[in-house]
């Protein structure tokens, strides 16, 4: 039986063509892919056009489904931690591995979903996103218009967030900044891959080094303390990159970008293990400070650093005093 993974067109789409729609919700898909599934596999339901094509301009509140054949999902965490709920905001503790949307590999097994079955009688919908890879904070509206509200205080930089990086590297002082704009690395065989771009969007970020260690074998690790003052697809990530401070056990930004393709393949070798470190990115949403969608009032939260990360921590040598305060 045909799996039906469904959307809802939002209001920040308005106009957008379908296919463009379905490659911004589904990182990895090319143009053509999208194509192919609008043409093939897309069932249109409610009040809608019957008949959708690649080029049809999507409407707030359009509701589609994409048919895909039943198999295994790949397993993920199935639970997550409440912050912080009062009915009009949530707040979870995302745990790594845990997609927050639906992609072409994951359906039932995000995020999402997960709310769906905790909260039946709400409209949970998450006001921004963590990669799947990146655990912590996640904050939510529990209707429409708490959603919409938390989106416009994403969107005029009223949200501080924090996030906590372990990278490989010496960083060039104990605070910097990296002011480099970003766009989507063309020639890159990893389709979601950013790079500083002159012509791309503007995009900050400031770090604050909590300490710095020695991985086991003798190279410099540090644990940073990351403020994005923009929100560009994987900025934190890229700016390291950027500032020869690649994060441990990142697959995109790390040592190969092939790593990233054995990856989806299920075929790193022992050696890549090895390679990355840790089994999965280590980065960490720690702190959400922002307006609460009702009140207007400040909410801050924090989720500590995770035990996987505290352990690679711990595990390296020469600790120094690192302040999660």
């Amino acid at each position: 039986m045909p799996v039906r993974v469904r959307f809802t067109v939002e209001e920040n789409y308005r106009g957008w063509r379908l296919d463009r729609y379905l490659c911004q919700k589904i990182r990895r898909l090319s143009r053509e892919q999208a194509k192919r599934l609008i043409e093939e596999r897309l069932e249109v339901l409610g009040g809608a056009p019957a008949r959708l094509k690649p080029s049809s301009r999507v409407l707030p509140g359009l509701t589609f489904a994409l048919l895909r054949e039943a198999e295994p999902e790949p397993e993920t965490p199935l639970e997550f931690r409440v912050v912080h709920d009062d009915g009009a905001l949530l707040v979870v503790d995302k745990p790594a591995g845990l997609p927050v949307h639906p992609t072409a590999r994951y359906f039932a097994h995000t995020f999402t979903a997960l709310a769906r079955q905790s909260f039946p009688d709400r409209k949970v919908d998450p006001a921004h996103r963590l990669d799947r890879e990146t655990s912590g904070l996640l904050a939510c509206g529990c209707a429409p218009e708490h959603t919409r509200a938390l989106k416009l205080s994403f969107a005029r930089c009223e949200v501080e967030k924090t996030y906590l990086a372990l990278a490989l590297g010496s960083p060039p002082a104990e605070a910097f900044l990296v002011d480099a704009p970003l766009g989507l690395t063309q020639a890159s065989a990893v389709r979601v891959r950013m790079h500083v771009d002159p012509q791309g969007l503007e995009a900050r970020t400031r770090f604050t080094v909590l300490g710095r260690r020695f991985a086991a074998d003798g190279a410099p690790v540090v644990l940073l303390a990351c403020a994005p003052e923009t929100g560009r697809q994987h900025q934190i990530r890229a700016h390291l990159h950027h500032a020869g401070l690649p994060v441990v056990g990142d697959k995109i930004y790390g040592p190969d970008e092939a790593l990233f393709d054995r990856f989806t393949r299920r075929a790193l070798s022992a050696e890549d293990r090895a390679l990355l470190r840790l089994d999965r990115q280590a980065l960490h949403a720690h702190r959400l400070a922002l307006p609460h969608p009702v009140t207007r009032e400040r909410v801050l939260l924090e989720s500590p650093l995770p035990a996987d990360l505290a352990a690679f921590w711990e595990s390296c040598a020469r600790p120094g005093t690192a302040s999660l305060a």
